[in-house]
């Protein structure tokens, strides 16, 4: 929890970010994500200075337990003095038992945020699922508490100004905004409209413009005419040499080619090419490996994507 201090911008977490987004498909299918095609909504977390705090603790606690399918066991929540935001007990037993900054008494806006953050540890705790480290299995929690609907939550927490800031979580806000873009694509949603903060609202745009820029790489026909004319260049010298031009090979989020293991495929020129390119997926950042042989549809075998290729 950043209060007071700078607040990093930009995407330095970017790489684990969309390992994440992976690891998230990979774990629970599509099937299982796209049960999360409905967010938390502002109503769901609603909560006044004239609620009863504890009552309405509980009543959030019991609204994201909802939202992430854990199974129904009371949410046992407390506020002390702490460095972080919150925490929250792993254990195998049926009840919740979090822990909430104090600060959160008086900024009850900001509690289903933390909660959210939380009840993430529970579910993926009891999915199994984590990255190496206590930085990226947190950077995993923030990715998946917003992919699955409830971390517009974190974003919208953060506020900054001449005088003060405040932030939750472990991404940046472009990195937030980032992820629920791509959730927005994903599931044809418009999170812009549930925003109550102003600076939260420029970092989705940004993050959303990041987003978009996945969906216009190369192969992809939506790319651009510099990287349409980049790709070509970098395919020729795979034609001529075997593998991918210095450029390509240095962008690790872009494509790259190889030799095929067996086998010929046929390139744009018709002639006799054993080789292959090698790109992510702008939904889920699988990479997808096709022969070098023109405009062709491919689709995500993870996500379930179609795409329209030019390699």
């Amino acid at each position: 929890m950043s209060d007071g201090g700078p607040v990093v911008h930009g995407y330095p977490h970017l790489e684990t970010v969309r390992s994440a987004i992976t690891a998230l498909y990979k774990r629970l299918s599509y099937d299982t994500v796209h049960t999360f095609d409905t967010s938390v909504t502002p109503a769901d977390v609603a909560f006044s200075d004239q609620d009863d705090l504890h009552l309405g603790v509980q009543r959030v606690a019991r609204e994201m337990v909802r939202h992430f399918r854990l199974p129904d066991a009371r949410a046992i929540v407390s506020f002390r003095e702490m460095e972080h935001a919150a925490n929250v007990e792993l254990a195998a037993g049926p009840e919740y038992f979090i822990e909430l900054n104090d600060r959160f008494r008086t900024h009850r806006r900001d509690i289903g945020a933390a909660l959210a953050h939380e009840i993430m540890h529970v579910y993926l705790h009891r999915l199994d699922l984590s990255l190496p480290g206590t930085r990226d299995n947190e950077i995993l929690t923030d990715t998946a508490t917003t992919y699955l609907g409830a971390g517009w939550l974190l974003l919208d927490a953060y506020r900054e100004d001449g005088a003060s800031s405040q932030k939750l979580g472990y991404l940046t806000p472009e990195e937030f905004g980032y992820v629920l873009a791509k959730r927005a694509i994903a599931f044809g949603e418009a999170p812009e409209t549930w925003f109550t903060s102003a600076q939260a609202y420029t970092a989705y745009t940004k993050g959303l413009a990041q987003a978009r820029r996945d969906e216009q790489q190369p192969p992809l026909t939506a790319a651009g005419w510099a990287g349409r004319r980049r790709y070509a260049k970098d395919r020729r010298y795979a034609l001529e040499h075997g593998s991918g031009g210095a450029g390509a090979a240095s962008r690790a989020e872009a494509y790259s080619f190889s030799r095929e293991s067996g086998g010929a495929s046929r390139g744009p020129s018709g002639g006799s090419v054993p080789l292959r390119v090698s790109f992510p997926c702008p939904t889920c950042r699988q990479r997808i490996r096709l022969p070098v042989r023109g405009r062709t549809r491919a689709r995500c075998t993870l996500c379930r994507t179609v795409l329209e290729c030019d390699t």
